[in-house]
């Protein structure tokens, strides 16, 4: 059994596809990358921000320095499942992400103020994270993810994801997993994760399909079309799930 992985330093850049450029880079890296051992799966989050939405509106400004807190898992968690209870942090370009694996059951109690951290230095980090901001949870957002290794065994990693859709009611990773749609249908997310510089076969790939990098939030485009925007909030045609 592989060992959860606590702690990411990396360099993330997003990528806004469309199909056809989602075909041409894919038929591109197939020579330098392979599946990741969990090639595919399903990704759901709850994220926690102030009651009046100070992270994201602070998040949305672009600062040097910015920070946030999620609980996730993959797929649809039973009560004593184990899901992540993260903070991710980005500075000058790098992000920094830290996390804790609890049961579903107790990180609820966890995130409502009931201590449940291993007293590791990362749980300590979290705790004073809920007592500074005082958290609550506001946005479910949910995507079906493909995942790609670097073939050489580099720390290389790419992902796609497709069919993000969030909601700001029924909070709960093990409810159901509609949402109001983040994208166009045309449109795939991809995210290179990297701890140094890429290689050249993937910049020369890039461009040669211009594509081009983009500060795309998840949690942010909810907020900004949905919250700040007059799309509607009722989840009705628009409603997409997993498939």
């Amino acid at each position: 059994m592989n060992e959860i992985q606590t702690s990411f330093k990396r360099c993330e850049q997003k990528y806004l596809l469309t199909r056809a450029q989602y075909r041409a880079f894919k038929q591109g890296m197939a020579q330098y990358m392979i599946p990741d051992l969990h090639p595919r799966y399903s990704v759901r989050n709850i994220y926690f921000d102030t009651e009046h939405n100070d992270l994201i509106r602070a998040s949305m400004e672009k600062p040097v320095y910015k920070e946030k807190l999620r609980m996730r898992s993959y797929g649809a968690p039973g009560a004593c499942d184990p899901v992540f209870v993260e903070i991710k942090k980005k500075f000058q370009g790098v992000v920094y992400k830290r996390r804790i694996t609890v049961s579903l059951r107790d990180a609820a109690g966890y995130l409502a103020g009931t201590p449940a951290g291993d007293g590791s230095q990362i749980s300590r980090e979290i705790d004073w994270f809920l007592q500074f901001y005082r958290p609550v949870p506001k946005v479910f957002i949910a995507y079906e993810r493909e995942a790609w290794a670097a073939a050489n065994n580099s720390e290389l990693r790419l992902t796609f994801d497709t069919q993000l859709r969030a909601r700001s009611n029924d909070l709960r990773l093990d409810g159901s997993d509609l949402g109001l749609p983040l994208l166009n249908r045309d449109q795939i997310l991809m995210e290179i994760k990297i701890p140094g510089a890429a290689p050249l076969w993937l910049t020369r790939l890039l461009s040669e399909n211009k594509i081009y990098p983009t500060s795309f939030s998840k949690y942010g485009a909810y907020y900004q079309n949905y919250v700040l925007g007059d799309k509607p909030t009722v989840m009705e045609k628009e409603v997409v799930r997993s498939a």
